[in-house]
């Protein structure tokens, strides 16, 4: 197994659903508590683990979690109040180096809590047609909400895998 992509790496080239919809907007919805129970037992020696050599602490990727979170949420809303905006990208590898990383984890779930149920609520409301709308990638181009969706689904369980599979290796 590839520790980067415990998971896999993701991918869709099919055709976007709304039954494909609905799972992917459970499993948004389903995240934060999923989040908050992998790592409620965990010391903050143990948070401090790197996920794999070179990676991230546990910390750092449940902080991650919730910067992405905040930043996917903008897309969306971005996406479907305005005509294929621009966003502005993140430096993800930069932004958990910064002092807010070694927070206890609480101030990071609590984010998360947050903007998935503002984020769930949003994307419950959504028709398909909006689904098919897009936002401008400075790097990496056009994104359709649809397969962006599919994406955020993914990195949750990506890096929720990051954190189940040290747990796991490590026995606690």
């Amino acid at each position: 197994m590839d520790e980067r992509y415990p998971i896999g790496e993701f991918k869709f080239d099919g055709d976007l659903t709304k039954a494909l919809v609905v799972d992917w907007i459970k499993e948004i919805e389903a995240l934060p508590p999923l989040v908050r129970e992998s790592v409620k037992d965990l010391t903050d020696s143990q948070l401090d683990t790197p996920y794999r050599n070179g990676g991230w602490t546990l910390r750092q990727v449940v902080h991650h979690i919730a910067d992405a979170s905040m930043n996917s949420y903008i897309r969306f809303k971005l996406a479907v109040t305005e005509s294929n905006p621009v966003i502005k990208p993140y430096d993800e590898a930069n932004w958990a180096e910064l002092s807010d990383s070694t927070l206890p984890v609480d101030a990071s779930i609590a984010i998360i809590d947050g903007v998935h149920q503002r984020w769930v609520k949003i994307l419950q409301s959504l028709s398909m047609d909006n689904f098919q709308l897009s936002y401008v990638h400075p790097e990496g181009g056009e994104m359709k909400l649809g397969v962006f969706l599919g994406f955020c689904a993914w990195h949750g369980k990506h890096h929720l895998a990051h954190i189940n599979t040290l747990v796991k290796n490590k026995g606690w």
